[in-house]
């Protein structure tokens, strides 16, 4: 059995199939984790979640900001829709319903023993604030599966848009404390050491504004003897160290779909 995390798909499925026939990936016995994003920009968004969905517990797939970015879509709370998003045919869909509620069950953040080294691996599409261990991670993210996953959950959704508060503070409560939650798990690149975040910065590390640093970087992380496997920001590109796995290589951009088989870190890619 193997397991193969792979980059932000973004609606791109030949890509996808065409990376797990590289892998020989056997729905039988290996594993996918997928970083979240998989719908929108790209042209098969429908197809694309279909196919995670029917591939069962095999799979192991995290919420990115384009997922949930869907799930506030069909709920009537994106506040406006961008000329390069492709996910009408999701919501005109016959299954649509069907498809939105199995999306709305993923988790925002997965993690389980890394038995190479004897840590913690943790699946989450952005990263993770320093303040944060990987168990405190999890349980904040419960949290935020709980809100999507109740039978209120649009009310939620019409909640979660926004870019504040922006830093961790244990005593956040209600709409906030969830909104940072997702924003930190699904949004992140930049902040400062003690975890105030900065959204507008998407390009590479060194791009940084003054003060803040890759969130990765930041001194006295609690979760830095762990391995995070993430995706969300493909101008950092590859990255394949010992506790960082990072994936989003750019396919939708023209740049590959990537896949590293966690056993022994190797590398699959397929080029746009």
């Amino acid at each position: 059995m193997a397991t193969y995390a792979v980059g932000d798909i973004q609606g791109c499925l030949d890509a996808l199939r065409g990376l797990l026939r590289q892998c020989h990936f056997d729905a039988r016995q290996d594993r996918l984790w997928l970083v979240g994003d998989i719908v929108n920009r790209g042209p098969q968004s429908l197809e694309t979640l279909r196919f995670v969905r029917d591939l069962g517990e095999s799979a192991v797939m995290v919420l990115g900001n384009h997922d949930l970015y869907l799930l506030m879509a069909a709920s009537g709370s994106a506040r406006k829709h961008s000329r390069s998003d492709s996910i009408e045919d999701i919501l005109q869909a016959t299954d649509r319903d069907e498809l939105l509620t199995w999306l709305r069950h993923r988790p925002l953040c997965h993690a389980e023993p890394n038995p190479q080294d004897g840590g913690t691996y943790c699946l989450v599409h952005a990263g993770l604030l320093p303040q944060w261990s990987v168990p405190q991670a999890a349980r904040l993210a419960r949290e935020v599966e709980q809100a999507l996953r109740g039978e209120h959950y649009p009310e939620f959704m019409g909640h979660m848009w926004g870019s504040e508060p922006n830093a961790w503070n244990k005593s956040l409560k209600g709409w906030p404390r969830l909104r940072l939650i997702v924003n930190a798990m699904t949004r992140l690149r930049f902040c400062t050491p003690d975890g105030q975040m900065e959204f507008a910065t998407k390009g590479l590390p060194k791009d940084a504004p003054p003060g803040y640093v890759p969130w990765y970087q930041t001194t006295n992380r609690k979760s830095a003897d762990d391995t995070l496997v993430t995706g969300h920001w493909s101008a950092l590109g590859l990255v394949n160290t010992p506790r960082l796995l990072a994936l989003d290589t750019g396919y939708l951009w023209g740049g590959a779909l990537s896949a590293v088989r966690l056993e022994d870190r190797k590398l699959f890619q397929v080029c746009a």
